[in-house]
């Protein structure tokens, strides 16, 4: 071996102790859920509710380390502790099956007091919007509507939830593209049937047979992140209607909610 790759391989292996190191001492800075932070999450949220108590501790953990890296905001509105769980907890459901995988795309979430335009104004008189995924000078941002978030957890049965909805919108944007296939998320084995059922599906709800939300038919990005709001919201009433597309998004989210 050359002084040069000798050299070359030393740094390399320095690096990777520093990091190791680095992640090692991050992660013990994490705070563990307080008494009264896993008292919400038991109170607001039902995903959290539905799991074996080992996997709540996981759950825990990832809330935990998800406000560690993640600042929300308010924007003219308070935010609560349970506001910031119920961030948090949007950001998790998508996830759960996938261990360590984290929102690199992502720095700041902004809570607004009611909805807002395309150009994040609360004061304009068309107002409509009550989440997204920022862009431009917003990029790594998301806004949510602070009321809608809240609703979102407190009736699931109504199968919206706009954390939800807005973070299947960040994991479709990871790849580059937000385009309705999940690439960071979906096997490539799966992406061919996805686009299939996919499409199938929007044509059921332009025909008015389906009971899935009709702005799902806008394009493919928004029927992903509606059927995931729905799958995850009311997972037996999704089955049951919809057998073979929980089937299939119950392999690309690697969980069974």
């Amino acid at each position: 071996m050359s002084d040069v790759a000798f050299l070359l391989t030393i740094l390399l292996l320095a690096f990777l102790v520093w990091l190791g190191w680095y992640w090692f001492i991050r992660r013990r800075r994490v705070r563990p859920l307080a008494v009264a932070q896993r008292a919400l999450l038991a109170e607001k949220v039902d995903f959290y509710r539905r799991l074996p108590e080992a996997d709540k501790k996981r759950f825990e953990e990832s809330i935990a380390l998800f406000l560690s890296e993640v600042a929300i905001t308010g924007v003219e509105t308070e935010v609560t502790e349970a506001d910031r769980l119920l961030v948090a907890a949007s950001a998790v459901i998508p996830l759960f099956g996938f261990p360590g995988w984290r929102y690199r795309n992502l720095n700041e979430v902004l809570l607004y007091p009611d909805t807002f335009d395309e150009d994040y104004q609360v004061q304009a008189a068309q107002r409509n919007i009550i989440g997204m995924v920022g862009s431009g000078a917003m990029n790594r941002m998301m806004i949510l509507s602070q009321p809608a978030l809240r609703a979102s957890f407190a009736h699931p049965e109504r199968r919206h939830n706009v954390g939800i909805h807005e973070f299947i919108h960040l994991l479709d944007k990871a790849d580059g593209s937000t385009d309705g296939i999940p690439e960071v998320l979906i096997p490539q084995e799966y992406v061919v049937p996805w686009l299939r059922m996919m499409h199938h599906e929007i044509q059921e709800i332009k025909a008015y047979d389906s009971d899935i939300n009709p702005y799902g038919a806008t394009n493919e990005a928004e029927f992903l992140s509606v059927a995931a709001e729905y799958f995850f919201s009311q997972p037996e009433q999704f089955e049951r209607k919809h057998p073979k597309l929980y089937t299939l998004l119950s392999r690309i989210f690697r969980q069974e909610p």
